[in-house]
């Protein structure tokens, strides 16, 4: 219990409720935008962040007049460069070569935490058998190092194989596991994710992240972020059409449910090859909404202020005190508080918790226990009860995961702002807007909701804003 010492004067912070609503909504997480670099009736997939720009796969034209094709005539992915000149400028893909370059497939890759060894995608048979026409090559991965634009020395992994694929690799950010995407037997249905851990600088045996992330469809393009969430795409039901992008995180010994992005990362078209910077705010992604494959930047709309206040419980408990009966040692009196609320009570310190805020009358009256004459009204004062002027959030402090809770704001409390919006951050990487809102926390965990307030400008003012923040605490399932 929270008191303030009051001597007969305090001013405390009034705040008046508003009546001011606006639905629930759910508005737009992220924004995506065409890469200026793509190219027309081509593909371009498998985007690769870098310094100063992307790395990415695409089968467009050797040249203006001539196609790049397999030995079965299939036109080859190869592997391109391009640099972000400004925000919005790039420059023109210049390609990477390899010894693997002319013949064979150049697909989705990676880059090592050092800068410098790539893990790619491509072609495992290249002698006499891959230039049979009716040959089905299957998918390896290969290790490279990087040299300015070429990838020498080029080795193959050692878990590839003839008779399946072994495709689509991701490092994590520490270089000791490996992701990649495979259709060897035993897995789940169509191609699942696997993973290898690097001991003693050698990969072990791939690994099935199991039935939880894999599905009886397929499992293609991991990319393991900085974080410890897991990305991948999937064409597992439930989703927005084709492949949709999700993630999951290794939490206490096992894999998350996965999480299903919204739209727009997600479309009714294929969506895949998500990548992002290491604040997630921004990255790049893949699809073919647009006919062909193409690769798209992603921004995140999620406003979360770096700086907003805690909310502050109100608290109506004060300490009254009688300083005049604190310098004498004896005194052959008694102190009767009346409160202005209806109650009393004696003492030359005394404490009150009033149930609401308002004006109230607090009165002293001395007793002379020997005269039994009673001093009414010695010190009389008004003491004005203020809320504090917030955001305010109501919401329950503990919830278990997947639980659905109710947020409110109903009791803000601005004076004279008209306020026109509520937005809920909710520290998951989701947000609402509204008055009173629904959510529902799908892991466990300690998050900080943040609630921002915004008013209309008053005439030649500027936009008022109020941030609000409160802890909540979602615990496992039972």
């Amino acid at each position: 219990m929270v008191h303030r010492r009051f001597y007969l004067i305090t001013v405390v912070i009034l705040l008046t409720l508003f009546t001011t609503q606006t639905e629930a909504q759910k508005p737009a997480i992220y924004k995506i935008t065409r890469m200026s670099f793509n190219k027309e009736s081509f593909s371009d997939i498998s985007p690769v962040i870098i310094k100063d720009g992307i790395i990415f796969c695409s089968n467009r034209r050797f040249s203006a007049l001539k196609d790049r094709t397999s030995f079965d005539g299939r036109r080859l992915y190869n592997i391109y460069q391009v640099e972000q000149k400004d925000t919005a400028i790039w420059s023109n893909p210049k390609e990477i070569l390899s010894e693997r370059s002319s013949k064979f497939n150049n697909g989705a890759l990676c880059i090592a935490p050092d800068g410098k060894t790539v893990y790619f995608t491509s072609d495992v048979e290249t002698g006499k058998a891959a230039k049979n026409k009716n040959y089905k090559n299957h998918n390896g991965i290969f290790i490279a190092d990087r040299s300015g634009m070429d990838l020498t020395s080029i080795r193959p992994f050692k878990y590839n194989n003839a008779a399946y694929n072994v495709a689509m690799p991701s490092v994590s950010s520490d270089g000791k596991l490996l992701f990649f995407s495979s259709d060897m037997p035993g897995g789940q249905g169509g191609s699942d994710l696997y993973y290898c851990k690097l001991i003693n600088g050698e990969w072990g045996e791939p690994q099935n992240l199991g039935a939880k992330v894999n599905s009886p469809k397929s499992e293609n393009y991991p990319f393991m972020h900085a974080s410890g969430r897991l990305y991948f795409a999937s064409t597992r039901p439930g989703g927005l059409g084709g492949m949709d992008i999700y993630y999951t995180t290794f939490t206490s010994g096992k894999w998350d449910d996965p999480v299903h992005l919204p739209d727009p990362i997600n479309s009714t078209s294929d969506d895949f090859a998500f990548v992002a910077q290491d604040n997630l705010q921004t990255g790049y992604l893949a699809s073919n909404r647009n006919t062909s494959d193409d690769i798209y930047e992603f921004k995140s709309l999620i406003i979360r202020k770096p700086l907003c206040d805690t909310l502050v419980e109100n608290s109506f408990c004060f300490r009254f005190v009688e300083e005049n009966a604190l310098n004498v040692d004896t005194l052959p009196f008694r102190y009767e508080w009346k409160f202005g609320d209806g109650s009393k009570s004696t003492g030359i310190v005394v404490e009150h918790c009033y149930d609401n805020p308002g004006t109230y009358i607090v009165q002293l009256d001395v007793v002379n226990l020997i005269t039994k004459e009673v001093l009414r009204n010695q010190k009389s004062d008004t003491l004005m009860i203020k809320e504090i002027e917030q955001p305010y959030i109501t919401v329950v402090d503990k919830t278990d995961m997947g639980q659905k809770i109710n947020l409110s704001a109903d009791k803000t409390n601005l004076p004279g702002w008209n306020i026109n919006s509520y937005y809920w951050n909710f520290g998951d990487e989701s947000i609402g807007t509204g008055k009173g809102i629904d959510h529902t926390y799908l892991k466990a965990g300690t998050y900080s909701i943040q609630l921002i307030v915004t008013a209309e400008a008053e005439p030649g003012g500027s936009v008022r804003e109020a941030c609000i923040s409160k802890n909540i605490i979602i615990t496992p399932k039972p």
